[in-house]
């Protein structure tokens, strides 16, 4: 085989056959092909509607109030990334009552605190996003991203392989929350 073009800085690229060494690393993530194929995503009813129902191992629910509950990102950005949701399903934030709101607003500050002792997390991203548009996977039921956040945690994975490095199962991840989440 002939030699490829060189990128500039770089070393030429020389295509190998299948099996040769070709000295790069691999991280085998095969539970992401859940997602990218669509094979865990049930093609009716909501997610979020859903999961409060379901039974312990199957459900990633780390915590229930009385008008929202916190569960475990099914595909999270880092470990520990929670979402807070209201049990009624609703699309748009303006429409939460005034009690959902403030239990929203108890339960983020509940979950930063909980994350922060199991997991001493340098800071959080925490959002919204309103529609499809605005990047809302699941825009029909309105979810908050409590993200932790570790100073070094967006290294090269992400941006070069599209491949984030969680250090513990989701089921490890909720108990640990849900044990350190105070009794309501």
């Amino acid at each position: 085989m002939g030699e490829l073009s060189t990128p500039p800085g770089d070393r030429p690229i020389t295509p190998v056959e299948t099996g040769e060494p070709d000295a790069l690393d691999r991280l085998w993530t095969p539970h992401r092909m859940t997602y990218i194929a669509g094979q865990e995503r049930p093609s009716t009813g909501c997610a979020f509607c859903r999961a409060p129902g379901l039974p312990r191992p199957d459900s990633l629910v780390v915590a229930r109030g009385t008008l929202v509950y916190a569960v475990l990102n099914l595909y999270p950005y880092n470990p520990g990334h929670l979402l807070v949701c209201p049990y009624r399903h609703l699309a748009d934030y303006t429409d939460l009552t005034v009690e959902e709101t403030a239990e929203l607003a108890v339960f983020t500050q509940t979950a930063m605190r909980v994350i922060r002792a199991t997991s001493s997390a340098h800071g959080f991203n925490i959002g919204l996003n309103q529609g499809s548009v605005a990047g809302a996977g699941i825009a029909a039921h309105l979810h908050q991203h409590v993200v932790p956040r570790w100073g070094g945690d967006a290294n090269f994975m992400p941006i070069v392989a599209r491949t984030k490095i969680l250090p513990q199962v989701l089921t490890e991840t909720r108990d640990l929350l849900s044990s350190a989440w105070p009794a309501s």
